[in-house]
């Protein structure tokens, strides 16, 4: 009996301690299903943007336009550094610079390389930054445009198809490409003024 008494107080108190876990609330939200049928979805291939799309052709062959002076510049000011050093290694050899002179030829090529290098960083810089920002205006555009396709020709979702996407598969029959991208050139200088 006594055991049976203490069986109930500790069941009593096990019960009394320890508090109901209340139920879990469905966190799932409730997005309402406005129709199936008659859902228009298509896609474009994102590669195609950048070969066909007038703008971004124009766009890209100007940063490249950038990339190439550059490098040009950039090659140009390293000719001017190793010819002086070449000129000033040859002088050297001839007997033609003192110590004292050898000792500021050393200091000028140092400032030189110093300078080359911090051009080359900067200007590097600056020339990806603004190629950068160009794209990113180019897909707003490409994005807002898109939207705008989509209302004229009463699209529901359009997918952007790529290598390396999330999308493994579209059936080709869902292929705007083509008419995605004469839209977009047909409204170039609209989406010129804007960006």
């Amino acid at each position: 009996m006594t055991k049976l008494l203490y069986i109930t107080i500790a069941l009593a108190l096990s019960a009394a301690c320890s508090s109901p876990t209340p139920p879990k609330k469905d966190q799932t939200p409730k997005v309402p299903v406005t129709r199936l049928d008659g859902l228009k979805i298509a896609y474009y291939a994102n590669d195609s943007i950048k070969k066909y799309f007038d703008y971004f052709k124009k766009e890209e062959a100007a940063a490249e336009r950038n990339q190439k002076r550059f490098e040009k510049e950039l090659q140009k000011r390293n000719e001017v550094y190793e010819n002086y050093i070449v000129k000033k290694d040859q002088e050297a050899r001839a007997g033609l610079l003192s110590q004292n002179e050898i000792a500021m030829v050393q200091q000028k090529a140092q400032q030189m390389q110093n300078e080359l290098m911090q051009y080359q960083q900067t200007e590097g810089a600056r020339i990806e930054k603004q190629t950068l920002k160009s794209l990113e205006a180019i897909n707003k555009k490409v994005e807002l445009w898109g939207k705008k396709y989509c209302e004229k020709h009463h699209i529901d979702l359009l997918l952007i198809q790529g290598q390396g996407g999330q999308i493994n598969y579209i059936n080709k029959k869902m292929d705007v490409t083509k008419e995605f991208i004469n839209f977009l050139n047909e409204n170039q200088s609209t989406i010129e003024k804007e960006l």
